[in-house]
């Protein structure tokens, strides 16, 4: 073949692919995802996989029968015995955060492994006071309120939960949750290690 032909061959090819792209259109600058932010969020659920496959996956917690709360509805639970004294103070936030828990990003299966093994952990660790972070889910699917309302369901299912109350809004308000943990039998040699430490 001419070098001729070769040209006009490949200028006819190149009027072809112009001809097929038609109407497509270059994106716009801020239509494209910045390759920066793409790759902190895949730095992100990567170590959010690797903490979740280092627990334990079973958790249980039942998904069944739970009552839908509203975004905006108070949560509050006491065992019976708890003094009046002690879940006020709670619920008006005087008693310091020990540790916090977000569910934050997480699904309702991730959620419940979550919370499940890292209340017991707390427990364990002497931890009498959690700060639980849900959010409110004004916006959850397939109800509002969806993870705030498991969070109302499972909690009671914990025997090492004694009282919960919604947050102060200086700790988050609607979309978080004050926990509080029975004493640990073992609490006093407890004590004695943490202080130990210090």
């Amino acid at each position: 073949m001419r070098q001729d032909d070769q040209d006009h061959e490949q200028h006819d090819d190149f009027q072809d692919f112009l001809h097929e792209l038609g109407d497509v259109k270059p994106l716009k600058a801020d239509d494209r995802v910045p390759l920066q932010r793409t790759q902190q969020a895949l730095e992100k659920q990567s170590r959010r996989e690797a903490l979740l496959a280092q627990q334990p996956t079973d958790s249980p917690l039942t998904f069944d029968n739970v009552i839908p709360v509203r975004p905006d509805d108070f949560l509050e639970y006491k065992q019976a015995g708890i003094q009046d004294g002690v879940y006020k103070n709670m619920r008006q936030g005087k008693y310091p955060i020990e540790q916090k828990i977000s569910l934050a990003g997480l699904s309702l299966r991730e959620s419940s492994q979550t919370l499940y093994h890292k209340i017991i952990a707390a427990h364990e660790r002497g931890i009498r006071m959690l700060l639980l972070q849900h959010g409110k889910g004004e916006h959850s699917q397939p109800f509002p309120a969806l993870k705030k309302s498991y969070v109302n369901h499972w909690l009671p299912q914990l025997k090492t939960v004694i009282a919960f109350h919604t947050a102060q809004p200086l700790h988050g308000g609607l979309g978080a949750t004050y926990v509080l943990l029975k004493k640990h039998p073992n609490q006093k040699l407890i004590n004695r290690e943490k202080q130990a430490k210090r």
